[in-house]
């Protein structure tokens, strides 16, 4: 018999989709973040809107939420869920481009996985814009900052 705690494993230990159909359908909220570090040539270029590729910003952040919304096709045990709200904000830095982005839903189960996808499909994205002129571009610290709803409640990750 396997620890009632895994629910994403049978009683036989074999992974599965848990059944979220008796559970009531909350508002859930889920906020994430993350960072790509460039190179300060190619942040003054992001800035003066002069990437060889066009608008880095804009790809990223359509990326990020086309991510959310496609994330049970990526994450094998994650529910399709309706995504009622996606917003990406892209805050370029001397460093680095930091990536926040917030998922709501009205559903049976939370959006964490479509708020943390959305953060690395957008980074992902933005290294694509980038790599032709920043092979040093690099993905980092892509957390899960918040949550709210559901039966665990609201949830805020400690400073």
């Amino acid at each position: 018999m396997t620890d009632p705690r895994f629910t994403h494993l049978d009683e036989h230990g074999d992974a599965r989709m848990v059944d979220v159909t008796a559970k009531e359908v909350t508002v859930r909220q889920a906020t994430a973040t993350g960072r790509v570090r460039m190179s300060p040539s190619v942040i003054a270029s992001i800035r003066g809107g002069d990437m060889p590729k066009g608008d880095v910003l804009a790809v990223a952040r359509i990326a990020g939420i086309q991510a959310a919304k496609r994330t049970a096709d990526l994450i094998p045990l994650c529910h399709p869920i309706a995504i009622h709200g996606v917003d990406v904000t892209l805050d370029v830095q001397d460093d680095h481009v930091g990536i926040s982005a917030t998922v709501r839903t009205a559903d049976r189960t939370g959006v964490e996985m479509e708020a943390l996808t959305c953060v690395a499909v957008a980074a992902l994205a933005l290294i694509d814009m980038v790599k032709g002129v920043d092979r040093t571009a690099s993905i980092g610290s892509i957390e899960l900052q918040e949550k709210r709803g559901g039966r665990s409640g609201h949830w805020v990750r400690e400073p």
